[in-house]
């Protein structure tokens, strides 16, 4: 259904740069599409805007949903590479700067993605905030997803005052930073530099003292920590975490706590490769869905 309302006439060129300043001061109209006709774009508005002009637009479908797409800070990253719908997503939340496409899965010894840039503002950084921690993200130089933010609030729950607690895949920090205030000392391990100039970022933003970053391979961690040393482990590498296991149960204490992540196609398929150590498993839970076919799952596992 189309309407008639106030809109704005711009060039092409400056249609983006105008869009975003309207959305900012609120001005812009998101019931209504934009339009374009020979090198203009009309931009649909509210209020009383200088050089704001009648206009029919089409109407929004309100019921219309939005296109799939996990939201980090201003990035929204859609799961199909679809420049319309891009556009559309933009144009429906002031707070999306950038729409990105993940073209593939987590890949590398360094666990980075590759992006398809669909919309906004080209740009792979993001101020990300999360139960109040605030995070500097970079989605070219170390994966993140914000998919997990109530699973580490779960595990928050589970912990005591005072424990000293080992990330052996830290990433930029949200279990570490998140856990940290239960901890007398964290331990965040990563093996990507940029991840680690990102963590130590994101530890003095949130003004940490008790995290310590640590830039390493995460099979080389039985060397520099004694036997038993800590009393919570989290293993966030869904892909390869199996094949640190042993490292993991050498540095837990008796009676400490691994929470396991793996993805898997069926429940209870690492029970049998959990059988090799001394453990009691606690829960196993579905975190989220990875795939059609595959799930990332955690196991909560008690040392003996």
């Amino acid at each position: 259904m189309a309407r008639e309302s106030r809109g704005i006439k711009v060039l092409k060129k400056e249609g983006e740069r105008t869009r975003r300043k309207l959305a900012e001061d609120g001005f812009l109209d998101n019931s209504l599409k934009p339009f374009s006709d020979e090198g203009f774009l009309y931009i649909p508005v509210t209020g009383e805007i200088p050089g704001a002009v009648s206009e029919i637009f089409e109407e929004r479908d309100a019921s219309e949903p939005l296109p799939r797409h996990e939201l980090i800070g201003g990035i929204a990253i859609m799961q199909d590479c679809d420049r319309g719908e891009a556009r559309r997503l933009l144009d429906s939340r002031p707070v999306i700067h950038t729409v990105l496409h993940s073209e593939g899965p987590v890949t590398g010894e360094y666990r980075t993605k590759d992006y398809i840039f669909l919309a906004g503002k080209e740009t792979p950084k993001a101020d990300y905030t999360e139960y109040g921690q605030r995070f500097l993200i970079d989605l070219s130089a170390a994966y993140f997803s914000a998919r997990l933010a109530n699973e580490r609030q779960r595990i928050a729950a589970m912990m005591k005052d005072g424990e000293r607690l080992l990330d052996m895949f830290a990433g930029v920090g949200p279990f570490a930073i998140t856990l940290s205030g239960k901890c007398s000392v964290v331990y965040a391990n990563d093996i990507n530099p940029a991840a680690a100039s990102l963590l130590a970022d994101n530890i003095r933003l949130n003004k940490k003292k008790n995290i310590l970053p640590v830039l390493a391979d995460a099979r080389r961690l039985g060397s520099i920590f004694p036997p038993e040393n800590f009393d919570r482990i989290i293993m966030n590498l869904p892909m390869k975490s199996s094949e640190f296991l042993d490292t993991a149960f050498r540095l837990c204490k008796s009676g400490g706590m691994i929470h396991f992540y793996t993805l898997q196609s069926q429940p209870g398929e690492m029970e049998e490769e959990l059988e090799k150590y001394e453990c009691e498993k606690i829960s196993e839970k579905v975190v989220r869905s990875y795939s059609p076919s595959q799930h990332h799952a955690v196991y909560d596992i008690r040392v003996i």
